[in-house]
């Protein structure tokens, strides 16, 4: 079988145990392992995971500058972002049952999304979002006392 990357963006995530943090994002998230590269020794290089339409890449720690936030005092300097149709609350519940730990639980914002954040086994960031209330760029700048435009 041929395999053909989609169009479109993909992020990398990198972990101290990429074979379990793999294990554990298809259970948490519904994640859909599509490719895993194993080195010589059996450790994985890269691996390619898809939740609906988006990509990510999940790798091995290789050097100072690419490492777990596990390995970096539990620091981030990004999280990683996923938007549903539906089944928000439904995903939550089983990122929670999974181990997930809790940083924001579900709720509803005044642009109209509702939404989640938590943290994984090795401290990486993750947010999941729902649209529940299509709004103009007006009733969000009402309903949020913010500015809202369509673009700078």
């Amino acid at each position: 079988m041929d395999y053909v990357r989609p169009p479109g963006m993909s992020a990398s995530v990198v972990y101290r145990d990429p074979r379990a943090a793999i294990a554990w994002l298809e259970k948490a998230f519904g994640f859909e392992t599509l490719m895993i590269v194993e080195n010589e020794d059996g450790s994985i290089g890269h691996s390619e995971l898809r939740l609906g339409e988006g990509l990510i890449y999940v790798g091995r720690e290789w050097d100072e500058r690419h490492g777990s936030p596990a390995s970096q005092g539990g620091v981030n300097t990004q999280s990683l972002s996923f938007h549903f149709a539906d089944g928000l609350d439904e995903h939550f519940a089983r990122a929670k049952a999974a181990g997930a730990t809790v940083l924001r639980e579900p709720s509803d914002q005044f642009y109209g999304d509702r939404n989640y954040m938590v943290a994984d086994p090795e401290g990486h960031v993750w947010g999941f979002s729902q649209t529940v209330k299509t709004m103009t760029y007006e009733e969000m700048a009402e309903a949020g006392r913010v500015s809202v435009r369509e673009r700078l």
